[in-house]
C-alpha cells in the first residue's frame, strides 16, 4: 500500500510521513516524476506551503506522470496549498493552476487577519469517506490567506468560518483535498489520513 507524497519542495513532508505511517499506510516521499514508486503508487498525495505560482512551477516536472494516474483512478489528497493548486488559478502570484477542478484562489476578505492561523471547526455539508468518524464541529489546523472558491459547489464536503464560508473539505471522483493540514490536527487528523488509506485500499 504505496502512499507517494510528492516533493516539489513546498511541503510538511515529514510531518505527513510521520502521520501516514502512524495510521498504517507506507507512505514513501518523491522528488522525482520517474520514481517507480510513483507510478506504481496506491494513492499520491500533494502537500504545500508557500505561494501558489511556486509551487505551481516547482510541480510541473510531476505534471505528466501525475494526471496519467489521476486518470486510471489512482486516490489523489491535497493539502493546503496542494488543494489549491488542484483549481484553475490563483490571485496569489498568476499562472494557472492544474485545472483539475473548476475555479479559483482568492484571497481571504480584507476584514479578517491573514494568515489565518489557527484552529477552526468544520461545518460538513454531505457525506465523504474522508471525513469517516467525523463529526460537525470537531477541529482542525488552517495556515493559510488564500481560499478556494468551486465554479461547482457540488464538490464541498466540509466549510469552515473565517469572514466567510472557507472551502475545507472537498471530493470530486477520486480527488480528496483538505485547506486544513490534517498532519498538525492531533488524533482528527490522523483519521483522515487513516480514512485516505482505506480509500486507496479499496
Amino acid at each position: 500500500m504505496v502512499i507517494a507524497i510528492i516533493d516539489y519542495k513546498m511541503g510538511n513532508l515529514f510531518s505527513i510521513y510521520n502521520g501516514f505511517r502512524r495510521v498504517g499506510g507506507e507512505p514513501v516521499l518523491i522528488d522525482s516524476p520517474t520514481a517507480p514508486e510513483l507510478k506504481g503508487a496506491d494513492g499520491i498525495v500533494i502537500p504545500g506551503v508557500g505561494a501558489f505560482g511556486d509551487g505551481i512551477n516547482h510541480f510541473r516536472a510531476f505534471e505528466d506522470v501525475f494526471f496519467e494516474k489521476l486518470h486510471s483512478g489512482t486516490p489523489v489528497l491535497g493539502i493546503c496549498l496542494g488543494m489549491q493548486m488542484l483549481f484553475e488559478s490563483s490571485e496569489e502570484g498568476g499562472g494557472r493552476g492544474l485545472s483539475v477542478l473548476r475555479g479559483r484562489v482568492v484571497r481571504l476578505p480584507s476584514d479578517v487577519t491573514t494568515p489565518h492561523m489557527g484552529w477552526n471547526s468544520l461545518r460538513i455539508l454531505r457525506e465523504s469517506p474522508i471525513l469517516d468518524g467525523i463529526k460537525d464541529g470537531n477541529h482542525f489546523y488552517f495556515v493559510h490567506s488564500y481560499h478556494c472558491v468551486p465554479e461547482d459547489g457540488r464538490c464541498v464536503v466540509a466549510v469552515t468560518d473565517y469572514g466567510c464560508d472557507v472551502v475545507a473539505v472537498i471530493q470530486e471522483k477520486n480527488v480528496y483535498a483538505t485547506q486544513f493540514h490534517p498532519e498538525k490536527s492531533g488524533k482528527k487528523g490522523l483519521k483522515i489520513l487513516e480514512n485516505f488509506v482505506r480509500i486507496c485500499r479499496s
